[in-house]
């Protein structure tokens, strides 16, 4: 389908909207306590007043919610309510086109998905014109920097290292987040790059913007109590 020049730059200003912003992931697994809605609710609520310019959030319950209660950009994504065993070998993240009309229909701006070289059951080509075809932008979750090329080849409209250290090809012990990707997306690529993944500190922030990062998301480091509870028990216990 052909995107008309006014649907093109409707998309645009909400890439512009990102630019130097903090991005918070709100999310919590279906067996965890937060995972009710008026949990979910709140916590949106408390990080957009501390000054999230975007919401990442998983499920159409929580992205209608984010769109009916702030004007930031939300991005969309789908999740298994429990990650299967093989999860670094499988695609999980919205992985279906289901998954992305579904998307599509609660209001999201942004539609991220899975855009790694694993075994999929959606080619990334027909998924990236599905979104785009809806006047939505496409974010390619990446692991590499071929993953990389090659969603941006296909169309993808924004990069995210979100999957870097989450695949078999790129499992690491590293805590940090991974700069060296995100350098070499900024160098390679002509995409807004966005680093995401291992961030709990704000010089880790300071330095991504350093290094050309577009927007960064942030999540565990400020919804996951229970994560962060485990980092300040795990130092004690050293």
């Amino acid at each position: 389908m052909k995107i008309s020049f006014l649907m093109y730059n409707e998309r645009m200003e909400v890439i512009k909207e990102l630019k130097n912003k903090i991005i918070v992931s709100v999310q919590a697994a279906a067996d965890e306590p937060l995972y009710k809605e008026d949990c979910i609710i709140a916590m949106m609520h408390s990080v957009v007043t501390g000054g999230a310019g975007g919401l990442r959030v998983a499920g159409v319950r929580d992205v209608k919610n984010a769109k009916k209660l702030f004007n930031i950009p939300v991005i969309g994504i789908t999740k298994p309510d429990k990650l299967p065993d093989n999860w670094m070998d499988v695609v999980y993240i919205t992985p279906t086109l289901e998954d992305v009309d579904a998307l599509i229909q609660s209001g999201a701006d942004i539609i991220a998905f899975d855009g790694t070289s694993r075994e999929r059951k959606c080619q990334l080509d027909v998924m990236i014109n599905r979104i785009k075809s809806a006047n939505k932008l496409a974010m390619a979750d990446i692991a590499t920097l071929e993953d990389g090329l090659n969603c941006e080849k296909l169309g993808a409209d924004i990069l995210s290292t979100t999957l870097s250290g989450y695949t078999t090809e790129t499992k690491s012990n590293s805590t940090e987040p991974d700069f060296e990707l995100l350098k070499k997306l900024v160098k390679n690529t002509k995409l807004p790059v966005i680093l995401e993944g291992r961030i709990w500190e704000p010089h880790q922030v300071r330095k991504a913007f350093e290094l050309g990062a577009y927007c960064v998301v942030i999540g565990s480091a400020i919804t996951r109590p229970q994560l962060i509870t485990k980092r300040f028990i795990n130092e004690v216990n050293r």
